[in-house]
């Protein structure tokens, strides 16, 4: 009997077939399906949030900011040359993967976590970038449900989205305390946070920094509390699909582009003297090679060889898209922690460009 195969899944292989030929532009021997269809089309479609203060949301211009934002456009002024070739498509929790697998998408950045379900062939399929923010799970509570730890939890009913790891997280973390609850789901945070701020559940599950970001919404932000139990383990990272390897690669030293030049002390704001530093100056070997005076990096990957130097140009350094969008230059002013580089004590750290 034949095996039956949706269209959707067809669609990869079409057109790595049409596309194959010529998809090796920007760099020698590079092949890479969705590299050379971006390029064609001109424009990187990109999945985000949309509902997520400080990762993606639409400003007051109507345009869309956020760490998850500024991650597309590093990926478009790397690929086209210019951060300003992207569309965000704001995708839901239920949509998202299947928005990747299909092409609606190029890319997902979308305060997703790594996990092995989602990585491995019979899962999802996804092949994530590097982590660009170490989170962990988490619940808020009103401060007059008099809530103080996960015990208190018992008998109340919790805000779930549904499909996401907070799901499985906040039941398989109340099951282990043998804390009897009733989960209320929803299909998009604002279904959820709606229900929530309503008085429907007595608690609702995310990460922790999107608590943070949605309690800011919240009528009376300060009478409400995160509770101090970190539920989980939640590394967020963009993903692409496992079918490109090629894009992959680039995006995932993109991202390490970010964290290398933090180290480096490269910044938006000095990025050119820097390179022109680095041209007058041979004894700069690794800052010529981050910034594609020396080495074909760029090439390598099918990029440009001066693909950090638009990066960096175009959203700074990673430190940088920190501060502004969840750090201390933000309403959210969360403390860096783990997303410190790993120099200062955090987890943030890129393999030598060499």
């Amino acid at each position: 009997m034949g095996l039956k195969l949706p269209c959707r899944s067809l669609l990869p292989a079409l057109l790595a077939l049409v596309l194959g030929a010529c998809a090796s532009e920007g760099g020698a021997g590079v092949s890479s399906v969705h590299m050379a269809t971006i390029r064609s089309r001109g424009t990187l479609i990109c999945g985000s949030n949309g509902q997520l203060p400080g990762f993606s949301v639409i400003r007051p211009d109507g345009g869309y900011g956020g760490l998850d934002v500024d991650i597309c456009r590093a990926v478009a002024a790397a690929l086209l040359g210019d951060a300003g070739k992207l569309q965000l498509r704001p995708l839901t929790t239920t949509d998202r993967f299947a928005a990747l697998a299909s092409g609606e998408v190029d890319l997902l950045s979308r305060n997703t976590t790594v996990t092995l379900g989602r990585d491995a062939p019979g899962g999802n399929a996804l092949s994530f970038a590097p982590v660009v923010f170490f989170d962990g799970g988490g619940l808020l509570v009103p401060l007059a449900s008099g809530i103080n730890d996960l015990k208190g939890l018992a008998g109340r009913t919790i805000c779930v989205l549904s499909g996401t790891s907070s799901e499985s997280v906040l039941a398989d973390g109340l099951r282990a305390l043998q804390v009897p609850y009733t989960p209320l789901r929803f299909q998009t945070a604002d279904q959820a946070f709606s229900a929530y701020g309503s008085g429907r559940c007595q608690a609702i599950t995310s990460d922790r920094s999107g608590l943070a970001a949605r309690r800011t919404r919240l009528a009376d932000p300060a009478a409400h509390r995160i509770l101090p139990a970190v539920l989980s383990k939640e590394p967020l990272a963009p993903a692409t699909v496992q079918s490109d390897p090629a894009w992959a690669d680039a995006v995932r030293w993109i991202v390490y582009a970010l964290f290398e030049a933090e180290e480096q002390g490269i910044t938006q704001a000095n990025v050119a003297a820097k390179l022109a530093e680095a041209k007058a100056n041979p004894k700069l070997a690794e800052r010529r090679r981050l910034l594609g005076v020396e080495g074909n990096l760029g090439s390598q990957l099918g990029l440009s060889d001066d693909f950090v130097v638009k990066v960096i140009s175009a959203v700074g350094n990673y430190g940088e898209i920190y501060s502004r969008n969840v750090g201390a230059g933000s309403s959210l002013d969360l403390p860096r922690g783990a997303n410190r580089l790993a120099r200062d004590g955090g987890l943030m750290i890129a393999p030598p460009f060499r």
